[in-house]
């Protein structure tokens, strides 16, 4: 892997190539693999499960997905070019949510069939989440005032079943081992961040922000073990077991970006800066593969076995959440550690996921880097963390090189 100099760094010329690495991936690669393949303009939304050629796999459709194509095609809509097309396809996934995606009893399926008979519905939040996400971003592509009270709405609704017992089934004995995961606090930090920038209620929105945080701080990171934990007992105590013990540092760098673009939002705010960083920095430790690069699964924090026997595997969001932290710290701090950081995680990925014949990345590798699978989509891969970072590293760039000029 090359090694660049400060000087080399910083150059123009290489500051040029990873903002069209960025826009271009995104535009010219990302988007048409999936756009408009997936769109199911029979039955509406959108079938995710392809074949490394784009091939369908499957037409079930995962919940979650389609909120966070609605997200992501509003938010591009928004942000990067107004396309009718965008929007059109942003509907339609809007609508099949509406129709398919709640039950009677106001939450949401996790999996509905094509023609969205209901298939599976879990004890979690995320399909609501992204749900609000998608509201949300679709309120400011279409000024749907409409749209963005339901989305507060249901977030509201969401803290309601998370604060109630009995409405969402705990996954655990709660008599025998009360536990929370990191995945909570995360998801509401950044569907709140998504509300404010959408336009919703600012004052209220930071709050929630401000909740989630302090839950992350009090509950997650742990000092004396210089790390994220991603279970904890109901006041972050340390769980001696499997689930307590077991790391997932792409999941707590992704919780890094989002407090540092937090405190880039309240004026570079110190404390939340130094908050990101810290876990950045803990869990880039943890997670980078000193033998074959890239961010690891799973790690045990004591350095015991782990568990899940996909643990040294090289799944493809990881690596883009690592891209995003590290570029925004860099951006953030000017610290050339951020910069070399980057450019080892971006180099790796780069080398490893993209398919230079069909676009678009594999999801799925050996700790070598070899092709584990040549799926491009299925229940849990879909169009979102790829195109969400391509589109959040373009932006980065482009306020760099208007600044260094």
């Amino acid at each position: 892997m090359q090694t660049f100099s400060d000087a080399e760094l910083l150059a123009p010329a290489r500051l040029d190539a990873l903002l069209c690495t960025y826009r271009d991936g995104l535009l010219q690669n990302t988007l048409p693999f999936w756009f408009p393949r997936c769109v199911d303009e029979e039955q509406g939304g959108f079938m995710f499960a392809r074949a490394r050629d784009g091939a369908l796999l499957d037409s079930d459709k995962a919940i979650w997905l389609q909120g966070r194509a609605v997200w992501l095609l509003a938010t591009l809509y928004s942000e990067v070019e107004p396309r009718p097309e965008w929007l059109q396809w942003a509907r339609n996934g809007l609508d099949f949510l509406h129709r398919y995606g709640f039950d009677d009893d106001g939450r949401m399926f996790f999996l509905v069939a094509r023609n969205g008979q209901p298939l599976r519905k879990r004890r979690y939040i995320f399909s609501e989440s992204f749900m609000i996400a998608a509201l949300a971003a679709y309120a400011r592509a279409a000024n749907d005032a409409a749209a963005l009270a339901e989305a507060m709405a249901l977030y509201t609704r969401v803290l309601h079943m998370l604060r109630t017992p009995g409405i969402l089934e705990p996954k655990w004995n709660t008599d025998t081992r009360p536990m929370k995961g990191l995945a909570v606090p995360m998801i509401l930090l950044i569907t709140a961040q998504t509300l404010r920038d959408c336009g919703a209620d600012a004052a209220q929105c930071t709050q929630w922000i401000d909740d989630a945080i302090a839950e992350i701080r009090t509950g997650f990171m742990h000092p004396e073990l210089a790390t994220v934990l991603e279970t904890v007992g109901p006041n972050g105590e340390f769980l001696d077991h499997f689930d307590g013990r077991t790391l997932n540092p792409g999941h707590s760098i992704e919780a890094s970006w989002f407090i540092l673009n937090e405190a880039q939002r309240r004026n570079n705010d110190p404390a939340l800066m130094q908050m990101g960083l810290t876990i950045l920095d803990w869990m880039w430790e943890r997670g980078w593969d000193k033998e074959y690069g890239g961010i690891t699964y799973f790690v045990d924090v004591k350095g015991l076995p782990v568990q899940e026997y996909w643990h040294d595997m090289k799944f493809w969001w990881p690596q883009n959440e690592a891209i995003i932290a590290n570029l925004m710290a860099w951006r953030m701090t000017g610290d050339l550690k951020y910069a070399r950081r980057h450019q080892l995680i971006h180099d790796w990925a780069y080398a490893h996921f993209p398919d230079p014949e069909h676009g678009e990345w594999y999801g799925y590798l050996h700790r070598d880097g070899r092709i584990s699978s040549t799926i491009k989509g299925n229940t849990y891969k879909g169009a979102f963390h790829l195109p969400r970072m391509e589109l959040t590293c373009w932006q980065i760039m482009a306020e760099m090189q208007t600044r260094l000029r």
